[in-house]
C-alpha cells in the first residue's frame, strides 16, 4: 500500500466516522428529544457527548490528516486546486459553526441532562436549546456535504 493510498483511506475513513455519526446523532437524539421523558433524553444527550468523542473526534482527526497527507503525496502546493481550496474552506465554515455554536449549546444541554436525569420534566430551556441545537447542525452540515462534493467531483 502506498503512502498516498494510506492517506486516502484515512481521509475517506474520517469523512465516514464524521458524517455517519452526525447524521445518526441528530437522528435519534430529535427521537429522545421528542419523548419529553426526562430519563430518555438525558441518556440520548450523554449518548451525543460519548459519539462525540468516540466517533466525530477521530473522524475530523482523521478527515484533516488523511487529507492533508493525501494532498502531500500527490504534490498538490497549498492550497491546491480550485475544487480543493472550496472543500477546505467547506469544511472550515462546518467547524466554524460547531465550535461557535453547536458545542457551546451541547455543552449546556450536557450539563442540564445531567440535572434532570431523574426529574419529572425536561425543562423548556432544554427544548429551547434542542431546537436550536437541531437547525444550526443542520446549516453546519451543509457545507460537509458541499466539501463532500467538491472532493468526488472535483469542478473546475
Amino acid at each position: 500500500m502506498t503512502a498516498f493510498t494510506l492517506y486516502k483511506f484515512a481521509h475517506i475513513l474520517g469523512i465516514i466516522l464524521l458524517l455517519g455519526n452526525i447524521t445518526a446523532t441528530a437522528v435519534w437524539k430529535v427521537f429522545a428529544d421528542r419523548t419529553r421523558n426526562a430519563s430518555i433524553v438525558s441518556f440520548g444527550q450523554r449518548m451525543v457527548t460519548g459519539t462525540d468523542f468516540g466517533l466525530t473526534v477521530p473522524g475530523i482527526v482523521l478527515t484533516i490528516v488523511g487529507g492533508y497527507g493525501a494532498m502531500y503525496e500527490a504534490r498538490y502546493d497549498f492550497p491546491g486546486p480550485a475544487w480543493l481550496l472550496w472543500s477546505q474552506l467547506s469544511f472550515i465554515a462546518a467547524g466554524i459553526i460547531w465550535l461557535g455554536l453547536l458545542i457551546p449549546i451541547q455543552v449546556k444541554q450536557a450539563r442540564m441532562a445531567h440535572a434532570f436525569a431523574g426529574a419529572a420534566e425536561v425543562p423548556e430551556e432544554y427544548r429551547r436549546l434542542a431546537r436550536l441545537w437541531l437547525i444550526w447542525g443542520l446549516i453546519a452540515t451543509v457545507p460537509l456535504i458541499s466539501a463532500l462534493y467538491f472532493m468526488i467531483e472535483k469542478p473546475g
